[in-house]
């Protein structure tokens, strides 16, 4: 079977990409398992190590690079926001209340992806809003599993503090009443990746009069399992 795509160059640099799949190689053995010219062999993998798509280990041999890691994990991101409409739609019908799904950028937080909440009062936040990492349920969850000198950076004007955060590490969930926009309140969940860093955070928000001062009663297990679904998805991503 002809393996080949017509860009002589790509499929060169594919069978070398093909070779590191079984592991460490020396030159020698990258030539022998391409059946390149070793001159060719040498010039596409150092090409491709300076793209980081090829790296080197300890002994020298040629490793497949951090940059695929990185592909596979935007790629896992792209089946996460896929998968999340169905879950957030189900978590919405469970609870009753508005569902978000949110991600870290920068010193904010942008919401990913949403099922509204179709009629009554609601915390109606649209798909591309940022919102502050300073307040909210989610912004806890975005912060508390970071590295001790982010997360001291993280708390500094924040309306929860290291206590609260050690809670939700404890829990696997945070809640938050009136601290993002008076009146209304939430629960939130991590999303980890592959890694079991976290990297998004699952939410569902509403007015306080329905949520309690307690939500995290009402829906902690309900937001949890929602989270671990999409964390679920990501895991089979990077296998």
């Amino acid at each position: 079977m002809d393996n080949s795509s017509g860009v002589g160059v790509l499929d060169k640099a594919a069978s070398v990409l093909s070779a590191l799949e079984a592991g460490p190689a020396t030159l020698a053995q990258l030539v022998t398992a391409t059946h390149l010219a070793r001159p060719t062999a040498h010039r596409l993998a150092v090409a491709l190590e300076h793209h980081r798509l090829v790296a080197r280990d300890l002994q020298g041999r040629f490793v497949l690079g951090p940059r695929l890691s990185e592909l596979s994990t935007a790629a896992g991101e792209d089946r996460l926001l896929a998968t999340a409409g169905p879950v957030l739609a189900a978590l919405r019908d469970h609870t009753g209340e508005s569902a978000q799904l949110y991600r870290r950028q920068g010193d904010m937080r942008i919401c990913v992806a949403a099922a509204e909440r179709p009629v009554g009062l609601r915390d109606s936040i649209p798909v591309g809003a940022t919102l502050t990492m300073l307040a909210g349920s989610a912004a806890q969850i975005l912060l508390a599993w970071e590295e001790p000198d982010r997360l001291h950076r993280g708390l500094q004007g924040a309306k929860f503090t290291a206590t609260i955060l050690s809670g939700v590490r404890r829990r696997g969930w945070a809640q938050s009443v009136s601290e993002r926009e008076v009146g209304v309140a939430s629960v939130s969940a991590p999303v980890r990746g592959p890694s079991g860093r976290v990297v998004a955070a699952v939410s569902v928000s509403g007015p306080l009069e329905r949520l309690s001062r307690q939500p995290g009663r009402l829906h902690a297990a309900a937001v949890v399992s929602a989270a671990n679904r999409l964390t679920e998805v990501l895991r089979r991503t990077g296998d």
